[in-house]
């Protein structure tokens, strides 16, 4: 006995017509909301005041229902859009380490407080350093010297 398979199974199953659940669940609740600002403004206020909100209402929700960016649903796009935007762009990793925000912020304030403390290398100093017999000595204390 033969079974069909489906092959697409990442799909969302269809409701009504090309409508999925989500979809159908977002024009109700975003034309729910749309209605309503609509019955409350347009009994007190002409159509020049209660267009604006309605026509905006409406985009946003039917770019929340049905428009994909780069093949990512509207609110998802959003989502990743907003997290760009406030995550810091440079991430640390220490092992054992839960917070990168914290350790990013540290990290960015020791490399403000290295680069104003290390004074300039004397490319002489180092020349005659090199150039003597004790070399490894020599090495060791112009390293004590300028780095810590």
């Amino acid at each position: 006995m033969r079974f069909k398979v489906p092959q697409n199974v990442q799909r969302e199953d269809t409701i009504i017509g090309p409508l999925t659940l989500k979809q159908m669940g977002i024009l109700g609740a975003g034309g729910g909301l749309t209605y309503a600002v609509f019955i409350t403004l347009s009994k007190s206020y002409f159509i020049e005041i209660w267009l604006p909100p309605v026509f905006i209402l409406t985009i946003i929700t039917l770019a929340a229902a049905f428009l994909k960016i780069h093949s990512l649903p509207f609110h998802q796009f959003l989502m990743h859009l907003i997290e760009y935007h406030y995550l810091p762009k440079k991430r640390v990793w220490v092992q054992g380490s839960t917070n990168t925000q914290t350790i990013f912020i540290e990290e960015k304030q020791k490399a403000q407080t290295e680069t104003t403390e290390k004074p300039p290398i004397d490319i002489n100093e180092m020349a005659k350093t090199l150039d003597s017999k004790d070399k490894k000595q020599a090495l060791q204390a112009m390293i004590k010297q300028n780095y810590q």
